[in-house]
């Protein structure tokens, strides 16, 4: 399974067409991913059967938020549960950075009870200890954990990411994400017995008009003029090693 990370309607549209059976909507890729909006939503429901698991996320940087973004974040996944996501991608720490359990729950409890899936994300990967986070979610009930195995890259991470699997795998869905591509998936699949991987299969869309004679609209001045999209030629790379 191929779960591709998408920031918009258009980047879930493509990955559709390339034969792609779930993705993960987002909004702001480059602040890693925040809660996408009920439009993208509503527009891939219409023209597609994907499975969608809808990011949600208030704000860049950690997983500790105040009350105010916890209402937020409660009150989008409630729309996005109305307006038919098929699974949401959530995640809530301790200062200690243990798993915040109560928010989890709630949060757990709303999925539940409309029949969806649940995945912790790479809020895992902060995590003080992975054995007690990962024993902890289960014992929560989530679905599926999204992980690089606390490293900078999967790849980097195998050696957690298969003992993870090796003692867990039968009790949580595992998936591989972070640095996950064309060339290395085949080896991360290999090394850790993992089934399924995440990607953002990184392509660029090309827009100069966010950039004047002394103002930039640009995300950074590496950018330049592009904007981060999904490379269909990554995609069909990917679906043809993966299947």
């Amino acid at each position: 399974m191929i779960e591709v990370c998408c920031g918009s309607f258009e980047d879930a549209m493509m990955a559709s067409e390339c034969g792609i059976k779930r993705v993960e909507l987002n909004s702001a890729l480059s602040l890693g991913g925040l809660t996408p909006s009920l439009g993208s939503l509503i527009m891939i429901k219409q023209y597609s059967d994907i499975e969608i698991v809808s990011m949600v996320r208030a704000r860049a940087g950690g997983f500790c938020y105040t009350n105010y973004q916890y209402e937020q974040m409660l009150e989008n996944l409630k729309l996005l549960l109305a307006y038919g996501t098929d699974g949401v991608s959530f995640g809530f720490l301790n200062e200690d950075r243990t798993i915040d359990k109560n928010r989890c729950q709630e949060f757990l409890e709303n999925v539940k009870n409309e029949g969806r899936k649940a995945t912790f994300h790479r809020a895992f990967d902060c995590t003080r200890d992975p054995y007690e986070a990962i024993e902890t979610l289960i014992d929560l009930g989530f679905d599926r954990l999204l992980t690089s195995g606390q490293e900078a890259t999967a790849e980097e991470g195998i050696h957690l990411l298969a003992d993870l699997q090796k003692k867990y795998g039968n009790q949580i869905e595992i998936i591989a994400g972070c640095g996950v591509n064309e060339n290395n998936a085949q080896k991360i699949i290999d090394k850790t017995g993992i089934k399924q991987l995440h990607s953002t299969c990184r392509g660029w869309g090309v827009d100069a008009t966010g950039m004047g004679e002394r103002v930039s609209f640009q995300v950074s001045d590496e950018d330049g003029d592009r904007y981060r999209s999904v490379s269909v030629d990554r995609i069909k790379k990917f679906v043809q090693i993966c299947g």
